[in-house]
């Protein structure tokens, strides 16, 4: 499956955006997906993942009351919906795949994903 992330851009502190990630080449409702964002010289960390269903869900700390990731399996789409967002927010923004055996299945590790879209870019400014 091909990944195409996409809604990134420049938001002010305390706004709101939401960014996709479209599927195409595959029956998305077989990945288990995940956020990851990336800055300059850091390593890329997990942000939100959900399973195939889109009925478990996991947050990093940081993110947890302020961002949601939800999924419309109809449409092959992930959708990661940030609120209050902050500076230290700012980053690339890339979403994963991975295609699972069971429903429950979920991962935060980026090792354990196999497909990778290219990254959108989301800038907070203060």
């Amino acid at each position: 499956v091909q990944l195409q992330a996409s809604g990134g851009g420049s938001v002010q502190a305390g706004g709101s955006l939401r960014i996709s990630c479209a599927a195409s080449g595959g029956t998305f409702g077989y990945y288990a997906v995940g956020w990851f964002r990336q800055t300059p010289g850091k390593e890329r960390d997990i942000v939100a993942a959900i399973n195939w269903s889109g009925t478990h869900t996991s947050y990093s700390d940081s993110v947890k009351g302020r961002f949601t990731i939800s999924r419309d399996n109809t449409k092959n789409t992930v959708y990661l919906q940030m609120s209050g967002l902050k500076p230290e927010d700012t980053a690339v923004y890339y979403c994963a795949a991975r295609r699972v055996r069971y429903s429950s299945e979920l991962y935060t590790n980026e090792h354990e994903y196999y497909n990778w879209g290219q990254g959108t870019q989301v800038t907070v400014s203060s």
